[in-house]
């Protein structure tokens, strides 16, 4: 596997080594082992999730504020801009984040670490996007930022006006909202 480091600190690129011939391909898209190797999580994952998107949709700024959720992000089908972003008011990453294009054709997978607020844009015609996560969703602990808040300042590739759920449309910015310690 090889991993590539982000601009903030924690936020990795993971790419498996992909085994092709002349009957298609083969990967590990998760081994336990050498994800806490590259990684130095050494929990484990209790949820897998997927969705499907069409082009424009804005998933999040997604987070948890109790029971934070470290989530491990992959594309089956399509392609999308995944962002992190460090929410941590004791970090000196601190409002900061990263956008990372993953798709299916390249495999990679972006490992966004409890903490961290998660969202995704569907750059493709339509997208299928799966998430093994470190902890059980709990509603009541749900919390989502406005994407579009200017004080971090998302750099999003928009074709147009983005498809957002009303949650995300109705969310505080980083000034008004509840964050981590």
């Amino acid at each position: 596997m090889k991993i590539e480091t982000t601009s903030l600190e924690g936020v990795l690129v993971l790419e498996p080594k992909v085994f092709a011939d002349a009957r298609g391909h083969f990967f590990e898209s998760f081994n336990a082992r050498a994800f806490r190797d590259a990684t130095g999580f050494d929990g484990h994952f209790v949820q897998d999730n997927q969705s499907r998107s069409v082009r424009n949709v804005l998933r999040g700024i997604h987070y948890q504020l109790v029971r934070p959720q470290g989530k491990l992000v992959r594309v089956a089908a399509g392609r999308i801009l995944d962002v992190a972003v460090d929410l941590r008011r004791s970090s000196r990453q601190f409002g900061r984040w990263v956008g990372v294009e993953l798709s299916a054709e390249d495999r990679r997978q972006l490992w966004v670490p409890p903490g961290f607020g998660h969202a995704f844009l569907v750059l493709s015609d339509s997208a299928d996007v799966l998430y093994k996560t470190t902890d059980y969703w709990y509603g009541q602990h749900d919390r989502a930022l406005l994407w579009s808040d200017p004080s971090i300042g998302i750099g999003w590739p928009l074709a147009g006006a983005p498809i957002v759920s009303d949650k995300d449309a109705a969310a505080p910015t980083l000034e008004r909202a509840e964050l981590f310690d």
